[in-house]
């Protein structure tokens, strides 16, 4: 599959198998994180894998009750470590950066046969309490990783028309 295959077919997938992701499946996405691009080479993104199904469960109720966050055999919870450098643009470093290494993980998890969803409503407090992440670490998502239960569901995506968001050369 090339990449732009794998942009078409990603799905939010909020349905998953019980069937556990294969070590090397989940190394590989997480290794697609760890080659993603940072601010300044600057690698503040952190991650921390949660298979098991009782702190899945913890982390569902810290997610708004989500019943993927439970349903996902994988949960990734998205951080970064960071000194809160900011671009000469005045962004952030951190959840951009973490936002590419994500994006990268979706996208060799679809390659790997696999669904991801990207889960932002979560008490971040909560999320660090279930799993011992010091206070000065920020969690960016969540991330659900798992097989599709329905994996011939075609991704619903309604998109702008591309000369909407598109400006050549300037805004007017």
């Amino acid at each position: 599959m090339d990449v732009f295959e794998a942009i078409k077919t990603r799905r939010s997938v909020r349905s998953y198998e019980s069937k556990d992701v294969e070590e090397k499946k989940l190394r590989k996405i997480l290794e697609a994180a760890r080659l993603a691009p940072s601010a300044s080479n600057r690698q503040e993104w952190r991650f921390v894998v949660v298979k098991d199904g009782e702190t899945r469960k913890k982390l569902s109720r810290a997610a708004k009750g989500q019943k993927m966050v439970s349903e996902a055999p994988v949960v990734i919870a998205c951080c970064a470590e960071t000194d809160g450098h900011l671009m000469t643009c005045g962004q952030a470093c951190y959840p951009i950066d973490v936002a590419i290494a994500i994006d990268h993980m979706t996208l060799t998890a679809v390659e790997e046969g696999l669904g991801t969803c990207w889960v932002g409503a979560f008490f971040e407090e909560e999320v660090k309490r279930i799993l011992g992440i010091p206070e000065d670490v920020k969690v960016v998502e969540l991330l659900a990783v798992g097989y599709p239960k329905n994996p011939a569901e075609k991704a619903k995506k309604s998109r702008l028309d591309i000369d909407h968001i598109v400006k050549m050369e300037r805004w007017s």
